[in-house]
């Protein structure tokens, strides 16, 4: 039996694709360039900067043929100032302790800038999910909840999905602290399945934020989304229903892709169409009306609005001067580097960074901690209301931000979730 893990919508890339030498250096020039223009003391600054703890894991698994491996898992809490550290769980052969380290940071930030009360982690296991059996998947799952029963909890660390993980993986976590602590332990995990406790609205999230957010920044730029041309760069969950979500809106999805590849077609894909053949081919490649298109390309085509929703890294100093559009919406984590922030700047293209505009789906995680934890749920309507209000709020503070610092989105928002943060700090104090 198949897992929905071996779904290949999502671009996942190749292991050279995927690894990237100092994606943990990009979050701390970002961090770097906006504490600069706070007034923090240096330990302070540098106190915040790096991750509390990091735990590293050797996982032994039995397979299906009786033999053992060996598999490697991290798990990194950046932040807990704020409250339990928040993050997400991917399954990738490319997984390394810097990206982890990165990712964990972004999440402090993310939740900062949102205002729930979260720090952020992340955690990740080298592995190819898609060539492991569905058995195999929950002893990998469990032994790794194993491992690190003590890091996790409601009050203390509360994992995610992420790249190659799905509500089933957030199950098994579920179930497996929940053994170990001799009754069902709900909140421990977000992301998880309706029947465990998981929230309407979830599973659309990340990808409705997106569309919230960049509605706002077009607003700003006198843009309507209405048959404004958008280009979307991983047709996974958050691409996908981002996709969807703007054509509701009127907007034009002139190009897609995924891991095989992408298509594209300058007057308009048909949204219902692509979405019923990726259901069926689990790709979006090979779609009848539509010219192929590589996913390098696809950045580079000439759109108002550019999303990309893969990995990081996408958008660098070599391509950044190609890039024709107007907004940039950050659906995936770090899809931008510093280097080319700068060129983007210069060529007043509007960055929405990630940590602000794929910020939708930790902010339902936290509904649903709360829901879990209160013992009271919500409908898919009340949740997405309270989403559009957080979202709405957040955007028109890092904007303030923006204009009285006159720096640009990405910077606002580091400085507003740094001095939240740091804030915080100083009210706590240090304990010794």
């Amino acid at each position: 039996m198949k897992s929905p893990l071996h779904r290949k919508a999502a671009i996942k890339g190749t292991k050279s694709e995927y690894l990237h030498p100092s994606v943990f250096d990009n979050v701390l020039a970002q961090f770097d360039d906006a504490a600069s223009r706070l007034n923090i003391e240096s330990g302070l600054a540098e106190f915040l900067r790096q991750p509390r703890k990091i735990v590293m894991v050797n996982l032994p698994v039995m397979m299906d043929n009786d033999s053992l491996r060996i598999f490697n898992g991290y798990r990194v809490q950046h932040s807990i100032i704020l409250g339990p550290s928040k993050g997400g769980i991917r399954y990738h052969p490319g997984v390394t302790l810097d990206e982890v380290k990165a990712l964990a940071a972004w999440m402090t930030w993310k939740c900062a800038v949102v205002g729930i009360p979260f720090g952020g982690a992340k955690g990740g296991i080298v592995c190819d999910p898609s060539k492991l059996s569905l058995a195999e998947l929950e002893r990998l799952t469990r032994r790794y909840t194993a491992d690190l029963i003590d890091l996790f909890g409601p009050d203390s660390d509360v994992p995610a999905p992420d790249v190659n993980t799905d509500p089933q993986v957030m199950a098994w976590i579920m179930d497996t602290y929940s053994m170990h602590a001799r009754h069902t332990v709900r909140p421990v995990v977000t992301g998880k399945p309706i029947a465990l406790g998981g929230s309407l609205g979830r599973r659309e999230a990340t990808g409705r934020g997106v569309v919230i957010t960049t509605k706002l920044a077009a607003k700003n730029l006198g843009l309507s989304l209405n048959k404004s041309k958008v280009a979307v760069q991983g047709f996974g969950n958050v691409g996908s229903i981002a996709a969807e979500l703007f054509s509701k809106e009127g907007a034009l999805i002139i190009a897609a892709s995924d891991v095989n590849g992408g298509i594209y077609n300058l007057k308009g894909l048909d949204m219902p169409r692509l979405l019923k053949h990726l259901e069926h081919k689990k790709t979006v490649v090979g779609f009848p009306g539509a010219k192929p298109i590589s996913n390098q390309e696809l950045l580079e085509l000439e759109c108002d609005i550019l999303v990309p929703a893969a990995l990081e890294n996408q958008i660098t100093q070599e391509n950044a001067d190609r890039i024709k559009t107007r907004i940039i919406a950050e659906g995936a984590n770090g899809p931008t580097t510093p280097a080319a922030d700068k060129i983007l700047e210069k060529k007043k293209i509007v960055v929405i960074p990630d940590i602000l505009c794929n910020a939708g789906g930790v902010v339902v995680s936290y509904f649903e901690w709360v829901q879990d934890r209160g013992g009271l749920f919500w409908t898919e309507n009340e949740v997405n209301t309270r989403l559009d209000e957080i979202l709405t709020r957040s955007f028109g503070e890092v904007l303030d931000m923006s204009l009285k610092h006159k720096v640009s989105l990405r910077v606002a928002a580091f400085m507003l979730s740094i001095k939240r943060v740091a804030d915080a700090a100083k009210v706590r104090g240090i304990y010794a």
